[in-house]
């Protein structure tokens, strides 16, 4: 018997950044993408209709932004997150938020040829998401602190 697959929801406001990440998490035969929304209050109805093992978050989308809707799903139903956003790069505020808001992953994708980016990186995104669903996570109160032991940091 093979194990279950790992089960992604993909949260993004760009129609062709959603297909495309399908289609590419698709190429994996250990995932499953079991929906995709386009802003975080569809998101919230498809997690009640079946919660993902994981989550793909961008971070600018309309009506919530995708750190706010992240600070909730920690305090309420922690599920794996790995941001995907063209606002999230190595070092800036943004992606330390994510990562103090518990997000396992962060992967900065281009403003433009987001598209492409995404296909060359079907390798660094699969893994990504193999990563995010073994990590074990706890509920957060939304604005703890996080003592990190990263040099970067």
């Amino acid at each position: 018997m093979s194990e279950p697959k790992i089960r992604v929801l993909i949260v993004d406001d760009s129609a062709l950044v959603r297909q495309t990440l399908s289609q590419v998490l698709s190429t994996d035969p250990q995932i499953e993408v079991i929906g995709t929304a386009s802003d975080p209050f569809v998101a919230a109805e498809r997690i009640s209709e079946q919660i993902p093992d994981v989550i793909t978050l961008d971070i600018e989308m309309p009506r919530m932004d995708g750190l706010t809707f992240l600070r909730k799903i920690m305090a309420q139903h922690p599920i794996p997150v790995v941001i995907c956003s063209s606002l999230a790069g190595e070092g800036t505020q943004t992606a330390l938020k994510a990562l103090e808001y518990g997000a396992v992953e962060i992967i900065a994708k281009p403003r433009l040829g987001s598209k492409q980016f995404l296909e060359e990186s079907r390798v660094i995104l699969c893994e990504a998401v193999r990563a995010a669903a073994a990590a074990r996570l706890r509920p957060q109160s939304p604005g703890t602190w996080f003592s990190r032991s990263s040099p970067r940091m």
